[in-house]
């Protein structure tokens, strides 16, 4: 498991969006645990400079909610009934399907989120695809009271290394450029997934770390219940 995680290394920073003079210019530069830390921080700094916090050319359906800090870019697209709340930056070109809900998270340029898609505390790569009823959960259910989290989100490899600490309670995952998922999935706390990857429809995954052109399936149909320790 590396010490750190470069963002860079998943997501290539944005373009064309017109945050040239915003931290999110030089999203791929940081390190992801840093960057969570400075997340709030930085949001609000470019809120103050950005000279247009909706950009013009965007398309927002009537019914969908967009929140007072959010920012959106040129050409993007947000469907009926969806809601983008709580510092969310929707890049250039990204379109946001019916019924979705997007939360703190950031998505990459020409990145298509589906109908039904909710996200929460993620960083998503340009030129991405998730498909229909896809969730990016951010806070683990191993709270004792999930609207207090406390728990920090850890990211785990292969083998008996060490997790890597994503030093907050809320993160969901870090989708890389050009990833594909299918529908009905449902991802994080703390998912890394690495460029160019697949995921296959029902995949239930967290706190794991996919390396780059990979194809994730679900193939196990076995439940087990055991007694929960508190």
């Amino acid at each position: 498991m590396p010490e750190s995680i470069r963002i860079g290394d998943y997501v290539r920073s944005p373009a064309a969006s017109g945050l040239d003079a915003t931290g999110y210019a030089k999203i791929g530069e940081f390190e992801l645990s840093d960057f969570l830390t400075r997340w709030d921080a930085l949001h609000d700094d470019a809120l103050q400079v950005l000279p247009e916090r909706i950009h013009p050319t965007a398309q927002i359906h009537p019914t969908a909610i967009i929140g007072e800090d959010v920012i959106i870019g040129p050409g993007v697209r947000v469907h009926e009934f969806s809601t983008v709340r709580k510092r969310s930056v929707l890049a250039a070109g990204a379109s946001v399907g019916f019924g979705c809900e997007v939360a703190h998270s950031f998505v990459g340029e020409n990145t298509v989120l589906g109908h039904q898609v909710g996200i929460g505390h993620s960083i998503i790569g340009a030129d991405a695809h998730l498909s229909a009823n896809l969730v990016i959960a951010a806070i683990s259910l191993w709270n004792y009271d999930m609207r207090v989290p406390v728990k920090e989100i850890v990211l785990h490899g292969p083998g008996d290394e060490p997790p890597y600490h994503c030093t907050t309670p809320q993160f969901g995952g870090l989708i890389g450029d050009h990833v594909q998922t299918g529908s009905m999935i449902t991802l994080g706390p703390g998912v890394a997934v690495g460029r160019y990857s697949a995921i296959a429809a029902s995949v239930c995954m967290g706190s794991t770390m996919v390396p780059a052109a990979s194809v994730v399936r679900s193939s196990s149909p076995e439940v087990t219940i055991e007694p929960r320790r508190i």
